[in-house]
């Protein structure tokens, strides 16, 4: 694999494109916003006004996309599939429906306790330990996300007081295979966290030129003699009004704030 990630091919036209097969919306909301809790997204379609916009469609069935209304602003609401492999092909179609800007929010496993926990982590950059963002940008150790999206993401945390710290992550496509000799490897490489989709995420959005907020809530901790599950499978129910409430301000925060170019970069 090292070999394969060695090559990087350049060439934006690819033989399967996402406006190959999918039809761009006219009046489609500019800014979205995805999390990978299914729950989170049905206990605020059951309390809010929404209409489907779109569907997503694969073998696992399709994936509706909502339209919702906050704050007097459209905006859209939709689900993104666990791992970065599907989670970048969904980001790839909402962007070619017409979203021009993303808000990403979901879970992660604590690397670092008395840094991350109880507090939302910003991602300044992610560990590409996954294969799918090697298919947007060079091989490097980590992609950097975009200064101008952090900062929009901190004055909405700053406003309403809530604890967040900004750090580097880790993504790793496989769960079961976080052993404690390479997660100390990552806890001494400075990752506050551990998750599956940052690191594609952030290239999809670079390759396509388009702005991204993301920020993860704790669920499992790794920081510690043995793992503990804690509230890892509950999904972020306990607390997604409020992960949601985030996610629209940091939306309200985008459109009225429209950044003059998107900078990703490797290293």
């Amino acid at each position: 694999m090292a070999t394969i990630f060695n090559h990087f091919y350049n060439d934006t036209n690819a033989y399967i494109n996402p406006c190959d097969i999918i039809e761009k919306l006219t009046a489609f909301p500019e800014v979205c916003i995805t999390t990978f809790s299914e729950s989170i997204i049905e206990n605020f379609i059951k309390q809010n006004t929404a209409k489907i916009a779109a569907n997503l469609y694969s073998a696992n069935g399709a994936i509706p996309v909502y339209e919702i209304e906050y704050a007097g602003k459209r905006m859209g609401l939709f689900l993104s599939r666990v791992g970065a492999p599907a989670c970048a092909a969904g980001l790839e179609e909402i962007i070619a429906l017409g979203a021009k800007k993303i808000i990403q929010f979901g879970s992660c496993g604590i690397l670092n306790q008395s840094r991350a926990d109880n507090r939302l982590i910003l991602p300044s950059s992610a560990v590409r330990d996954e294969g799918t963002s090697y298919h947007y940008f060079p091989k490097s150790d980590e992609m950097y996300a975009d200064p101008s999206s952090i900062e929009i993401a901190k004055q909405c945390l700053e406003r309403y007081k809530i604890p967040y710290v900004v750090g580097k992550v880790w993504t790793s496509d496989a769960i079961y295979r976080e052993t404690q000799e390479i997660v100390e490897a990552r806890k001494a490489q400075g990752c506050l966290a551990v998750e599956m989709e940052c690191s594609a995420s952030l290239a999809v959005a670079g390759f396509r030129n388009i702005p991204i907020i993301q920020f993860l809530y704790g669920a499992d901790n790794l920081d510690s003699d043995e793992w503990e599950q804690r509230d890892l499978m509950d999904y972020g129910a306990g607390f997604g009004s409020t992960y949601m409430s985030i996610a629209l301000e940091c939306g309200i925060a985008f459109l009225e704030n429209d950044p003059l170019h998107v900078v990703y970069c490797t290293k």
